[in-house]
Parts: structure tokens; C-alpha cells; sequence
């Protein structure tokens, strides 16, 4: 059996604003629609909850990574909730379990995630995020930084990275 491809949507809890949660709910819903696995870090809110809800929209496979070692908080749209008990050390296992990881939304744990990812030789698509955001992403990233403007322009990007870098 072939791996699932999984692809991390990483952004903000509490500080998602509505039009990102909706994008995001849009990017989980095509991930799923691609028959790829979403991964978030699980939480019941913000950027997480919408990309989970978006995939189980479309009958797709949810991964929550939690920071805390119960699942107080959780989405009830992870399929798979993974305790930690890391707090935010958890972002390391997000970007490392994830194929590629798609960033809306900014925070400081948002932010740990994408710089994370950059150290790990992770590609990683910038979605609908600020001119300061994409400069400081891009001068720390380079090449494995991407920057998308919609979830079509996203899941394009995606497909041509996997094309290339196929997961064995």
C-alpha cells in the first residue's frame, strides 16, 4: 500500500480571522478532494478546526497533533487526535510528519512552524500572506519558500512539488 501524502496546514488559533478561516476551510476541503491527508495541530479553533472541517466536508483524513496530552480543545474534526503533552515543541512533529505545509495565517506559533520547516528542508507555500511576512519567509527560505494568492493557485503548487518529489 502506498503512503498517504500529508500535507500540513499550519496558521493561527484564536487570531484567525474570518476570511483566513475560510480559506482555510477551502485549502482543507481540496486537500481532501485530492485524496491527501490533512494535518493541523489539532486544536477546535481558528485555522485548524477550519481545514479539518473543510476536508470532512469532503470525506477526507484528518490528523490533529496536540500540544497537551489529553484532548481538551481538540477538534472534533481530527480523525486521529495525537496527544503530546509538548506544548508548542509539538510544531517540530507537525512539519516533520507533513509532506509539504502550507502556512495561512500568521502567529508566533505559526511563525516557529514555518522557520521549523525551513530548517527541516521542508518546502513551504506562503497563502494569501503580507509583503513584510513574505520578504522575511523568503530571505530566510529561499527556494523552499513558495507564495500562493488562492487555495486553486495552492493546490497547483502542490501538485507540481509532488510530481517532482513523489513521497516513497
Amino acid at each position: 500500500m502506498a503512503s498517504k501524502i500529508i500535507v500540513g496546514v499550519m496558521g493561527p488559533g484564536e487570531n484567525a480571522t474570518p476570511d483566513e478561516n475560510d480559506m482555510a476551510f477551502d485549502l482543507g476541503k481540496a486537500i481532501a478532494q485530492h485524496g491527501w491527508v490533512v494535518l493541523t495541530g489539532g486544536r477546535g479553533f481558528g485555522i485548524m478546526e477550519s481545514a479539518m472541517k473543510g476536508a470532512h466536508d469532503a470525506n477526507g483524513l484528518t490528523i490533529g497533533v496536540l500540544p497537551n496530552d489529553n484532548e481538551r480543545n481538540a477538534s472534533d474534526s481530527a480523525d486521529i487526535k495525537i496527544m503530546t503533552g509538548m506544548g508548542s515543541a509539538r510544531n517540530m512533529i507537525n512539519v516533520l510528519s507533513s509532506h509539504i505545509v502550507v502556512v495561512i495565517g500568521m502567529a508566533a506559533g505559526t511563525a516557529s512552524e514555518v522557520a521549523l520547516a525551513i530548517k527541516a528542508n521542508k518546502k513551504v507555500i506562503l497563502l494569501h500572506q503580507d509583503e513584510i511576512t513574505v520578504r522575511f519567509f523568503k530571505n530566510i527560505g529561499t527556494y523552499k519558500v513558495m507564495i500562493a494568492n488562492t487555495v486553486e493557485e495552492t493546490i497547483g503548487m502542490i501538485k507540481d512539488y509532488l510530481a517532482v518529489h513523489a513521497a516513497h
